[in-house]
């Protein structure tokens, strides 16, 4: 159960790939100007985020790293982004047009989002930190996966109600648009700050 505790806490706050590893800004930046393309984005880079750990962890713990081909991890873990992306991408644009258009390029962009193919990583380096000391296993991996891509969608979530009630006020020229975007994105990551006491 603390282990548990342990992923969940990192994952989603103290170690939140926005806030604290600054991971994932463009979608963070460009999608955020409605909550719902905000969400929308937020559980398609989760679902990436689940099911790239959910391949890549058994591919280099079971094929790699026993053939010695570690080295080409990033190469391997980046083809297989692409492709769940491009699947992805397809699947939205049948089901969801309008979501589909609201993301527009950045949905395309999460085969380049460092944050997933930093969850990907993250799970086959030393997690000995991460765990409590507990040894990382697929089932960690994609829990991990899971609760890093909910907090990705919990900071895209909190910037876009950020933003939108922004365009209710009347702010001055000189900071109006991406200057106060990049305001409102640095109070959110020092907020988070305090959630580094907690671990």
């Amino acid at each position: 159960m603390a282990t548990f505790i342990a992923i969940v806490l990192a994952a989603v706050l103290t170690n939140n790939f926005i806030t604290v590893k600054t991971y994932g800004i463009c979608p963070f930046l460009g999608v955020s100007k409605k909550t719902s393309s905000a969400v929308g984005m937020g559980i398609a880079v989760t679902l990436v985020m689940v099911i790239a750990t959910a391949v890549t962890y058994p591919i280099y713990e079971y094929v790699m790293v026993p053939l010695g081909f570690e080295f080409l991890e990033i190469i391997v873990f980046i083809f297989i982004i692409a492709s769940l992306v491009q699947m992805l991408e397809k699947i939205i644009q049948k089901v969801s047009p309008s979501l589909y258009n609201a993301m527009g390029i950045y949905l395309p962009l999460i085969t380049t989002n460092c944050a997933v193919l930093g969850v990907c990583e993250l799970v086959i380096g030393d997690t000995s930190a991460l765990l409590d000391g507990a040894a990382m296993n697929f089932g960690w991996a994609v829990l991990y996966a899971l609760f890093a891509g909910l907090g990705f969608t919990l900071v895209m979530i909190i910037m876009s109600g950020m933003r939108e009630k922004l365009n209710c006020i009347k702010v001055s020229k000189s900071l109006s648009g991406f200057p106060i975007s990049m305001i409102t994105a640095s109070f959110i990551c020092m907020a988070f700050t305090v959630f580094t006491y907690i671990a």
